[in-house]
């Protein structure tokens, strides 16, 4: 004997508001439709579901074990209508976001925290890669977005990306550095302090390599590697080492007083860091609604590091004449 499991969820509508005419009407249904339900399932079961004359209608012992078995159906239904709509809606599911480890430690988790402060049924998984590993996994659907920095060679036509912030880096120091109360800075001051490594396959690397070239030089020396965001925070505050970090990592330690900026104005990356996702993505209101929530966040963080930048007195040093050719458009 099988039992057609919509037919339970009207039985237990029957119970649950005690009439026809209520169960029809909460279940959108016509009263005769409910009614010829009933009556197929006492002629299938062989036994009355309502003691007889009741009204309420009252559910015979069979009828209310059959009912809570229906109500069961009838809230998973519920359920399931209110995870569409909030699916729908963007207010429940998920967004998997992958980027560069800095920068996700220092500017986009702080971000997710203030996004899941306004929407809390919505779980973000993050992880951590460089461009060829973030792009290698939207194309796999292990994230449905990446934070990256990229340059216009960089781009592929199947993936869209949203410029976000320019790339600026700064030459980075413990609070309190000697190099930070210097007005005049030669080669020399650079290269006799230590130096922080970048992480293998950062940009950052690059861009060390950039300014070595720059400065006519082969190599610095290179003293501490492959520590997370807050390693290298730790001990440059707990050491005289050097490193290049971009500007918006740095802003984001601004008030613990542990790593500054020294005020030498560096070689620049002709890259933009930006959201790269699949241009034909699987629908995921959670993720779009992120997105938007990551556009006004980078908004006012591109004003407040533009706005720090004007703060900064720029010593004179061996990177004028490139930040002069540059400011003149040459």
């Amino acid at each position: 004997m099988k039992i057609v499991e919509a037919h339970l969820v009207q039985l237990a509508a029957v119970i649950e508001t005690g009439g026809v005419t209520e169960a029809a009407a909460m279940l959108g249904m016509t009263q005769s439709a409910v009614s010829r339900t009933l009556s197929i399932l006492e002629k299938r079961i062989g036994e009355p579901l309502f003691v007889s004359g009741r009204r309420p209608m009252q559910p015979t012992p069979l009828g209310e074990q059959l009912g809570q078995q229906g109500k069961a159906i009838l809230a998973s239904s519920r359920k399931a209508m209110e995870i569409v709509r909030s699916f729908k809606s963007g207010s429940s599911g998920r967004v998997r976001i992958g980027g560069v480890p800095f920068f996700m430690d220092a500017v986009v988790s702080p971000m997710i925290a203030s996004f899941q402060r306004g929407e809390p049924g919505i779980m973000v998984y993050q992880s951590y890669g460089n461009y060829p590993d973030l792009v290698a996994e939207l194309d796999s659907g292990q994230i449905d977005l990446a934070v990256t920095p990229t340059g216009s060679v960089d781009l592929r036509a199947d993936l869209h990306f949203e410029p976000i912030l320019t790339a600026r880096n700064v030459l980075t120091c413990g609070a309190g550095h000697p190099l930070v109360r210097k007005r005049t800075l030669a080669t020399e001051d650079i290269v006799n302090y230590p130096w922080i490594a970048p992480l293998p396959g950062s940009p950052l690397v690059l861009d060390l390599h950039n300014i070595l070239l720059t400065l006519g030089l082969a190599e610095v020396s290179l003293r501490y590697a492959g520590g997370s965001l807050l390693s290298v925070v730790n001990y440059l505050a707990g050491t005289d080492a050097l490193a290049i970090l971009p500007h918006s990592v740095v802003h984001a330690f601004r008030g613990e007083n542990k790593i500054s900026i020294i005020p030498l104005d560096i070689p620049q990356p002709e890259r933009v860091l930006g959201v790269m996702t699949r241009k034909k993505p699987y629908s995921n209101p959670a993720g779009r609604k992120f997105l938007g929530h990551m556009r006004r966040e980078f908004a006012e963080l591109r004003r407040a590091v533009e706005k720090h930048e004007k703060t900064i007195q720029w010593v004179q040093g061996p990177f004028m004449g490139e930040r002069e050719r540059i400011h003149s458009g040459e």
